[in-house]
């Protein structure tokens, strides 16, 4: 038996999702900007996707726009947004805990001679409020925060935050990465006060390779990339079918039954953090006395007197898959920005490790992960250095 825990970096297709895709590549691969039927019959799929995704965010249709991915997505909210809106002012706000996909558009946008506030977040991962409202100033054109934190599980009040941001200013746009929240968390972009969120297939059972970026109807965004003309010229390039449909159905899956999926997944985070909490010398990260309010599918746990990839190799050569940090930036070892935010101790911020789950996950690998660290813990130990 193995224990896929990684499932924060990518999740496993679903079945239906791959004999979806494969039926539209083997039956359905015009392209879907051909005048002919066969061109028609490859662009129904995109209007299915559009309508699937519509559905679910409360939104309209013509505001799903389809990219490669939730770092495609993340790069044509900020650079696009900040090109389009620099006459209104040059100011952006985001956190220190965003993903990369977000902190390096901040970081050449620096470069082009925007302003760029980054937050604090308490202990918990959360941004406080009212250093959000502190931070808007007249020149604010764009605000970015994530839904979910990628490698603690910290879930930002985002309803709250967006309702600051639009006292302030009707004018600044918010955009949120939702790339960990989508398929965990119900959100709803009007509601909650969204410009600008993106999503990724493969962390939701879908395919890798694809993705999307809401935007909506009045927000001023530039293209980052040129070509044909696709999708209302914001995003150039023949549309990947097969993705787009399979994204569709992954989220059509994930979303029947969502109430249940969740319950069950949160039942299972609270057994796995009070069991991990038994273990000597662990520590559980980002974690508040109700575990609702952090997303249901991620634990973020720091083992005193072990490093990370030698706590993550040692549970490999059990059957189990987690990781150290964010596999989604790298696979080069770093110590993470994140850790340091919440002020996880620095003998621990190299001695942390992420279990995530899915709806796939079942208590069985859990256990499998359990009785590894607990094997594991006492035999690594007498070879820490002192």
């Amino acid at each position: 038996m193995t224990a896929y825990l990684d499932n924060s970096a990518t999740t496993r297709c679903f079945d239906e999702v791959r004999e979806f895709m494969s039926e539209i590549m083997d039956k359905h691969y015009g392209n879907p900007s051909s005048m002919h039927m066969a061109g028609v019959e490859a662009e129904k799929y995109i209007r299915y996707a559009k309508d699937v995704f519509a559905g679910i965010l409360k939104v309209k249709p013509r505001e799903i726009l389809f990219t490669s991915g939730g770092t495609e997505s993340d790069n044509l909210a900020l650079i696009g947004c900040a090109l389009a809106n620099q006459r209104t002012g040059k100011h952006i706000i985001t956190t220190k805990i965003e993903h990369p996909a977000v902190l390096e558009p901040c970081k050449y946008l620096e470069g082009e001679g925007f302003e760029v506030t980054y937050l604090d977040v308490d202990e918990s991962g959360r941004v406080r409020p009212d250093d959000l409202r502190e931070a808007l100033r007249d020149d604010t054109i764009l605000v970015s925060v994530m839904y979910v934190n990628n490698e603690i599980g910290s879930l930002q009040p985002i309803a709250g935050l967006g309702g600051i941001i639009k006292e302030h200013g009707r004018d600044t746009l918010f955009h949120v990465d939702a790339v960990q929240g989508f398929g965990k968390v119900r959100i709803s972009p009007v509601r909650e006060h969204i410009d600008l969120m993106s999503v990724s297939g493969h962390k939701i059972h879908g395919p890798k390779g694809v993705g999307l970026l809401y935007v909506g109807d009045k927000v001023k965004i530039r293209p980052i990339m040129f070509g044909g003309g696709q999708q209302k010229g914001l995003r150039s390039g023949t549309e990947n079918v097969p993705g787009i449909a399979g994204m569709a159905r992954a989220a059509e899956l994930l979303y029947d039954g969502f109430d249940e999926k969740t319950d069950r997944l949160y039942g299972l985070k609270s057994y796995f953090t009070d069991e991990l909490r038994r273990l000597e010398g662990v520590r559980i990260n980002g974690l508040t006395d109700d575990v609702r309010e952090t997303a249901p599918h991620i634990i973020s746990a720091s083992v005193e007197g072990i490093r990370a990839e030698v706590m993550l190799h040692a549970l490999e050569d059990k059957g189990v898959y987690v990781s150290s940090g964010s596999a989604c930036a790298s696979n080069k070892p770093a110590i993470s920005e994140t850790l340091k935010a919440i002020g996880v101790r620095r003998e621990l911020l190299d001695s942390t490790i992420r279990f995530s789950m899915s709806v796939e996950t079942t208590e069985e690998e859990l256990d499998l992960a359990l009785e590894g660290m607990r094997e594991l813990l006492p035999v690594l130990r007498k070879y820490t250095r002192h």
